[in-house]
């Protein structure tokens, strides 16, 4: 270690530094190990089964365990075989010959059924608020609704799709290895498709590409013209007109009005019947849950609820009798262009602006830096039946404010028994629209389909390697030994039921990883054979953090559990002891739910992406079990208890008798005797201490972020507004981060999730500031006590009534 401390010293001196690296990059490892395979078996786990609670029927339907033995296919990779012709001149115009044999079903205009709706009739005769009959001529309503309607949509040209699937396809071999696709899951799809109900993929967003590669993706499966949503911020008009020839949809400016306004009125109608005509149609529309990348806001995307609402509505109206959805996900090994700089991110994009980027593009990324892309498509399910079963899910919720504030200023002990409400997605002009229940019901139905696009996402090799550095090895680690561990957390990964995107040999993985983090990671050769592998200090962790918040997902029920268990040892044992010492203390069952509630009410929800069908209390058993499974905890039998393994014969209380079937004076679920005498300890393997601090270690930059965010809030004189309250925490955390090294935590989505969890808990001015800053951890100085930061919500300082009057 001695050694690997020097080294981290020498990356640090410029001069030195570059033409070693240099001559490592191009000598290669020159290492003799053998290959591992990073696998579990032959097969991979399958991942995006819909949910069993709220459509059983078509978790059962439309499912078919035959597409467990298909493999993979890459879309780019088109030859000679993929064409009906042979023949020398065939290879070297196979990209436009297969672009040529693409079947495009007829898109046929559909203005003049728009104009025949029910919805827009009404308006123009005057039936509806804001129609002529309120002053204003028939046809001049009829020309207004034209002008609305071509700002939505444009018939196709199947000339212009066929020559823009030729470029792109030039394009996307040039800018990546290989775009992966599980034959099986487009199976499912297209068997699904067969039924006759209308397609809508909803997909989360990862790069501003997501737009152009799904309807490719999809439309060389033979799934058609993909209708995509496109936002029309981001695009500027020209670049809207060529969009909307290519199936793209736009909502337009006039439906995000008020709904007194005669032209939001008449927009709204035009919209309503555009979605419906596309529905009765069975064309497949795209939709994306999330906000581009680089927007700071919630994770849902305002206008992704929009659509998503429109397609409840026509469902609800009986406009067809059913509507499948598809979870979309589309993972990158490194996203093409990363723009986090929000002013950048939300500058309308041109077309010759959008024709220089992609020369960018493949002048930086086409030098042997290109990048692996998955994309999966989890099992659809049936829209009708969600929205009938899915309300008998609903239950009771409170504020953040009413769940923790109490337990925060010591005015109670037990967590509320019920859910937290945490709405952070904005109600745009289209959602105005909907009855109140309706509106909840589309944000549940985004946040159930958000969880299951994230639990069919890859996990990429970048997020596997950015994790280790990060949380495991920040100070350095040879490169044999990463070898392995690159192995154990991919078959960890693989455990836990979540997919990789990548295969072959070890070694050939770890180089590729390592060569497209190159920006961040130095490699030094230490010992002969063998190369030590250091994260560059600095605001390159940030970009490690951000890949390796891919990850996340596969470990956060451990994860959560892992940081309660360290909340609970927290106030027992020091942070520093041993151990074996630690492990001596008993954790009872009711301490270890309490300190989970606590965690999971703190932590954003746009982290958890918990579904709304699922109680957290069940969460809380789910994370018990996990613990268990992995096995960090050990069932503990106290002294005069009954042991865990004894299944003889017992004397029943007369509780647990027969009862008649229609007495329900009593239940048994209330009955919380036997789990409260129910204790656990740390497991004493030899591998436990170092995977408990991985776990803990995977939540610290949330967390940390949020006791920076309240030591921020402690320094008086801070701004009025929100957003000055944001740039200035950002600010706050940037500068942390050069003082103690923190880069983890200087991210702009982790300030904003730290100021509306803060809003949310009750913190509306200085004085609350000052109230609850004492009661959250401050930063450690030293990086040396990690897991050390973390303390029980339960065992901090208290803050009595008064004292917060006074203050």
């Amino acid at each position: 270690m001695n050694t690997m401390a020097e080294a981290r010293l020498q990356t640090q001196k410029k001069s030195s530094q570059d033409g070693q690296e240099t001559s490592l990059w191009s000598s290669g490892f020159g290492m003799k190990l053998e290959a591992v395979t990073p696998f579990l078996g032959k097969y991979r786990p399958f991942v995006g089964r819909c949910c069993q609670t709220c459509t059983p029927k078509s978790w059962e339907s439309l499912f078919h365990r035959s597409i467990m033995d298909l493999g993979f296919c890459n879309v780019i990779l088109v030859k000679e075989e993929n064409t009906r012709f042979r023949g020398w001149l065939v290879r070297r115009l196979c990209y436009f010959l297969w672009s040529l044999e693409q079947h495009i079903p007829p898109c046929q205009d559909a203005s003049q059924k728009i104009m025949e709706s029910t919805g827009v009739q009404n308006v123009i005769s005057g039936r509806a608020p804001g129609g002529a009959g309120e002053g204003q001529v028939p046809s001049h309503v009829r020309k207004e609704v034209q002008r609305i309607l071509g700002h939505i949509q444009a018939p196709p040209r199947p000339f212009l799709l066929r020559l823009f699937s030729w470029a792109l396809l030039r394009f996307l071999n040039c800018l990546f290895l290989n775009v992966q696709l599980y034959r099986g899951q487009m199976k499912m799809v297209q068997k699904a498709s067969q039924a006759g109900s209308p397609l809508v993929f909803l997909s989360t967003h990862k790069s501003v590409l997501d737009g152009i590669l799904l309807p490719f993706v999809l439309l060389s499966q033979g799934v058609g013209v993909l209708r995509v949503a496109w936002d029309p911020r981001t695009c500027s008009p020209l670049l809207r007109a060529l969009l909307k020839k290519l199936g793209g949809l736009f909502l337009p400016p006039e439906a995000n009005l008020s709904p007194d306004s005669p032209e939001g009125v008449l927009a709204r109608a035009v919209v309503h019947a555009t979605v419906e005509q596309l529905l009765a149609s069975r064309q497949p529309l795209l939709i994306f849950l999330e906000e581009p990348p680089g927007v700071r806001g919630p994770r849902l995307s305002a206008l992704g609820l929009s659509w998503l609402g429109l397609v409840v509505q026509g469902v609800q109206a009986g406009i067809v009798p059913d509507t499948l959805l598809v979870p979309v996900a589309v993972t990158y090994d490194l996203v093409p262009e990363a723009p986090h700089d929000t002013c950048h991110a939300l500058a309308p994009l041109g077309l010759w602006t959008g024709a220089l980027a992609v020369l960018r593009s493949l002048r930086r990324w086409g030098c042997g830096r290109r990048v692996c892309v998955r994309v999966n498509l989890a099992q659809p399910f049936s829209l009708q039946e969600y929205i009938i079963d899915a309300r008998s899910c609903w239950g009771s919720r409170q504020t953040l404010e009413q769940l923790l504030q109490p337990i925060v200023l010591g005015q109670c002990t037990a967590v509320p028994d019920t859910e937290k409400e945490q709405e952070w997605t904005p109600v745009t002009g289209p959602l105005l629209a909907l009855r109140e229940e309706d509106q909840l019901l589309v944000r549940r139905l985004s946040w159930h389909v958000l969880n299951a696009s994230v639990a069919s996402s890859a996990v990429m090799s970048t997020a596997i390697m950015a994790t280790l550095l990060l949380f495991k090895h920040q100070k350095g680690v040879f490169l044999s030994q990463l070898l392995g561990e690159f192995s154990w957390l991919t078959e960890e990964t693989l455990l836990r039921g979540f997919d990789v995107g990548f295969s072959g040999q070890l070694r050939c993985l770890v180089q590729h990883t390592l060569s497209l983090l190159r920006p961040h990671v130095a490699l030094l050769r230490i010992q002969q054979g063998d190369l030590l592998v250091v994260p560059r200090p600095g605001p390159g962790l940030t970009s490690l953090a951000r890949l390796s918040a891919e990850l996340l997902p596969t470990f956060l029920s451990e994860a959560v559990g892992a940081c309660a268990v360290r909340g609970l040892l927290a106030g027992r044992v020091p942070p520093e002891g041993p151990w074996e010492l630690q492990g001596v203390e008993l954790l009872s069952q009711k301490e270890l739910y309490c300190q989970i509630l606590l965690l999971l009410h703190l932590l954003p929800q746009d982290l958890l992406l918990l579904q709304p069908c699922q109680s957290c209390y069940c969460y809380c058993q789910e994370v018990l079990d996990r613990l268990i499974q992995c096995g960090l905890l050990v069932a503990e039998e106290t002294r005069g208890s009954q042991p865990a393994c004894d299944t003889g014969r017992q004397r029943l209380s007369a509780r647990l008798l027969w009862k008649l079937s229609g007495d329900f004076t009593d239940s048994d679920s209330d009955d919380f005797e036997e789990a409260e005498g129910r204790y656990f300890r740390l497991s004493q393997q030899s591998r436990c201490p170092d995977f408990f601090l991985f776990l803990c270690r995977l939540l610290s930059p949330v967390l940390k972020a949020f006791a920076q965010a309240a030591a921020f809030l402690h320094r008086g004189r801070l701004p009025d507004t929100e957003s000055g309250y944001t740039e200035q925490l950002f600010q706050f955390l940037r500068a942390t981060a050069q003082e103690e090294g923190l880069f983890e935590c200087a991210d702009p989505n982790l300030a904003i999730s730290a100021i509306w969890t803060f809003r949310d808990l009750g913190v509306r001015g200085a004085g609350l500031s000052i109230l609850l800053s004492p009661c959250l951890p401050p930063p450690y100085p030293d990086r040396a006590a990690e897991g050390s930061w973390l303390y029980p919500l339960g065992d901090l300082p208290r803050v009595s009534q008064e004292q917060a009057c006074r203050q």
